[in-house]
């Protein structure tokens, strides 16, 4: 089958600093690197590097051949990518010594993709694909809203959190992933707590402490892995990508969840984003 991501494509500007900036504080950057980014091309990347066949959806200006690229080099299929007058997203991340971050994104050609372009684009989509999109783009709801139509399996997560957004989605899914923040945030807009919400299965990641998925019976806790963190840049949407790529290859949720948190572990020891994301074989080899 074939996962078809409806994601935001970025250039990453990495600022090492010894602590995140307070306001009105100015700080000399330790480090600097430029990374392919995004939450939606770190999915894409993660579920192609966890044996996917991913189709990415997206928009980047003229300044973005260099992204197409290197998505295709990370195996994502790239042919539903198009190019607009709008640049290509990017964004600031500082990430302090002891690997928390700071980010601020500008959405570019993630916000113009056009309505024409993603409705060509999952004609080639098959009954049994999975859709999965994000808030760094616009067109979630109608893509969401059409890929159930087709019989596709619908994934969401949500985030940049936008509650609006998020409660127009809810009726179209088969699969919600969020944080616990986010959920949070989602109970105070609706009123129903995980187990309430609309969606066969929705999943609650816990940061260090593992993840939590609400199903149809009691939920399940999935611990995360003790590691030494040098940068969580990526680690939920590789974490997100390989659940994904799991479930596409017919995994039982719990499995591909258990894969998925090897796969978080080993990114958060990484400085990076899309270029450091650990394949398959690494994942399975992951004994922390």
């Amino acid at each position: 089958m074939t996962i078809w991501n409806l994601g935001g494509i970025n250039a990453d500007h990495v600022y090492g600093v010894p602590h995140i900036p307070a306001p009105g504080e100015t700080l000399d950057g330790k480090s600097h690197s430029l990374y392919l980014g995004g939450k939606g091309a770190n999915m894409s990347v993660a579920a192609a590097r966890a044996a996917a066949h991913v189709r990415h959806i997206g928009a980047v200006g003229s300044d973005g051949r260099w992204a197409i690229d290197r998505l295709t080099e990370y195996g994502v299929d790239t042919r539903a990518i198009t190019q607009v007058e709008t640049d290509t997203a990017h964004a600031i991340i500082f990430v302090a010594d002891d690997g928390e971050n700071a980010i601020m994104v500008y959405p570019g050609a993630n916000r113009d993709i056009p309505s024409d372009h993603l409705k060509q684009s999952l004609t080639q989509a098959k009954t049994g694909d999975w859709f999965v999109c994000q808030n760094e783009v616009n067109l979630q709801v109608e893509g969401a809203k059409l890929a159930r139509e087709m019989g596709m399996n619908v994934a969401y997560a949500a985030a940049p959190f936008d509650p609006d957004i998020t409660k127009e989605m809810l009726p179209y899914l088969n699969f919600l992933i969020l944080n616990e923040v986010e959920a949070e945030q989602l109970k105070e807009a609706t009123g129903q707590s995980p187990p309430e919400l609309p969606v066969r299965d929705v999943v609650v990641t816990l940061g260090g402490d593992g993840a939590r998925w609400f199903g149809s019976g009691d939920p399940v806790d999935v611990p995360a892995h003790k590691v030494d963190v040098v940068d969580t840049t990526g680690a939920g949407d590789t974490f997100t990508g390989y659940v994904l790529a799991g479930l596409d290859r017919g995994q039982p949720m719990e499995q591909a969840l258990k894969t998925a948190a090897k796969a978080g572990a080993l990114m958060v020891t990484r400085h990076g984003t899309a270029d450091v994301i650990p394949d398959l074989a690494e994942v399975q080899a992951f004994t922390g």
